[in-house]
């Protein structure tokens, strides 16, 4: 049973993340970073440490520090998170197919 327990704590614990990934925008799109599709993994192990696999909309965005500290700075404020490491990836790159319908829809591709 207790397994069970730690399992649903890490899901909650996941879905905390994604609200807050959820307040973190980029300055040049409208939309937040995880429905723009620039989170490509959460994962919390059993020691309640996060690790954030991301993109960005480009290589070469010259706000990617910024973006990155926000990301780490606001995923160790959910409560329960220990240690937070965020992952910066461009494989697969990142494209507009990525985004969620609430995020196209935003954007006016809806």
């Amino acid at each position: 049973m207790e397994q069970n327990t730690d399992y649903n704590k890490i899901l909650q614990l996941e879905s905390n993340i994604v609200q807050v990934l959820r307040g973190i925008y980029d300055p040049e799109i409208p939309v937040n970073i995880y429905d723009l599709g620039l989170i490509y993994d959460i994962n919390v192990d059993d020691n309640l440490n996060a690790e954030i696999v991301m993109t960005l909309t480009a290589p070469n965005c010259p706000i990617a520090d910024q973006i990155l500290i926000d990301v780490k700075e606001r995923v160790s404020t959910v409560e329960g998170i220990k240690e937070t490491n965020v992952k910066l990836v461009f494989d697969p790159p990142w494209d507009q197919s990525m985004m969620t319908d609430e995020a196209k829809l935003e954007l006016g591709m809806l």
